[in-house]
C-alpha cells in the first residue's frame, strides 16, 4: 500500500512516497483536510507560506490523533524572501504559525520572486543567503531536511557550489505530457529526490482522451494513472485535494503501468495551455 511506502532522503530521513498537497485550501478548511487525510492513512502533508494555511495545517496536525513523529510536514519559504536575516525570521514564523517544534522539510519555493519568475535575474546571491539560513536551522534541529522547489540546473548548481549541506529534494511541475526528464536525471545524479506537484496537470489531464482510454484499460481513474506514472519514474507525487473521496482514490495506486505504456505516456504532446491556471507563473511558461 502506497501510503505505507517511503523514500529515503540523502541524509537518511524517511519521507512517505505520497503526500497531500494543500494549495488553494483555505486556512479554515485545511484543519479538516489534514484530519481527513490522516484518518485515511496519509502521513505526509505539504504546505507553504504562500498558501496562507500554515496555521490551519498545524492545527490539523495537532488534532488528527496521529503522533507528531509519525507525520512528515513540508512547508516552503515565500519566493520573495531572499536575504539571510529575512529567511531566519521566516523559518521561525512558520514554526510559530504551525505551532510545531520542528518542520520535517523546508524548501525555497522558487529561485525567483513570483512577480519575476520569467525574468533574467536568477537571484543567485539571495538564494545562497536563504540556503545558509536553512542550513543553520537544519543544524539547530528546527528542520529535519532542507530542499528546493522550481529550481532548474543553473539554480541548483549555484547552491551546490557554495553549500555545506546538499539539497535533499526539489519540488517541480512533473506530470504526464510535461516531464522535465533532464532536470529529473540531474537531481537524481546529485542525490536530490524529485517531488512532483500538480501530478494531474492542474486538472488539464482530465481532458486528454488518450489518458482516459489508458486509465480505462487499467481499470483505474485518470488521477490514479497520473499518480502511478510519477511514482514509476521515482518521483514523489503531491496531489492536492480537500475531498476525502479523492484522497482515498489518489492513494489507490497499487498497480503497475507496463513499460510500453510508460513509454507512450512519457512521450505525449505537452499541454499548450493550462487554461485558468496559466495566470500562475509555474504554468505560464509551458
Amino acid at each position: 500500500m502506497i501510503l505505507k511506502e517511503k523514500f529515503t532522503l540523502s541524509n537518511g530521513v524517511e519521507i512517505p512516497k505520497l503526500g497531500l498537497g494543500t494549495w488553494f485550501i483555505s486556512d479554515k478548511d485545511a484543519v479538516q483536510a489534514v484530519k481527513d487525510a490522516a484518518k485515511i492513512g496519509y502521513r505526509h502533508i505539504d504546505t507553504a507560506q504562500a498558501y496562507q494555511n500554515e496555521r490551519g495545517v498545524g492545527e490539523g496536525i495537532r488534532a488528527c490523533g496521529v503522533k507528531r513523529e509519525d507525520l512528515f510536514v513540508t512547508t516552503k519559504l515565500a519566493a520573495e524572501v531572499k536575504s539571510y536575516k529575512e529567511v531566519v525570521a521566516s523559518i521561525d514564523g512558520s514554526l510559530k504559525r504551525m505551532g510545531l517544534e520542528y518542520i520535517d522539510l523546508m524548501i525555497i519555493h522558487s529561485p525567483k520572486p513570483w512577480a519575476e519568475f520569467g525574468g533574467e535575474d536568477r537571484y543567485f546571491e539571495g538564494n545562497r543567503e536563504a540556503w545558509k539560513a536553512l542550513e543553520e536551522a537544519y543544524k539547530a534541529g528546527k528542520l529535519r531536511a532542507i530542499g528546493l522547489s522550481n529550481f532548474e540546473k543553473a539554480d541548483i548548481d549555484n547552491i551546490l557550489e557554495s553549500c555545506a549541506v546538499k539539497p535533499m529534494a526539489n519540488q517541480v511541475l512533473a506530470h504526464i505530457s510535461n516531464t522535465p526528464k533532464e532536470l529529473i536525471q540531474y537531481c537524481k545524479d546529485n542525490g536530490i529526490l524529485v517531488e512532483a506537484y500538480s501530478p494531474i496537470g492542474h486538472g488539464e489531464l482530465f481532458k486528454n482522451e488518450d489518458i482516459a482510454a489508458m486509465a480505462e484499460k487499467y481499470k483505474v481513474s485518470v488521477p490514479q494513472l497520473c499518480i502511478r506514472y510519477d511514482l514509476q519514474l521515482g518521483l514523489l507525487p503531491l496531489p492536492k485535494t480537500a475531498n476525502p473521496k479523492h484522497m482515498k482514490d489518489n492513494a489507490g495506486v497499487d498497480f503497475e503501468i507496463s513499460e510500453g505504456d510508460m513509454e507512450v505516456l512519457n512521450n505525449m504532446e505537452p499541454i499548450e495551455d493550462y487554461g485558468e491556471a496559466s495566470k500562475f507563473p509555474v504554468f505560464a511558461g509551458n
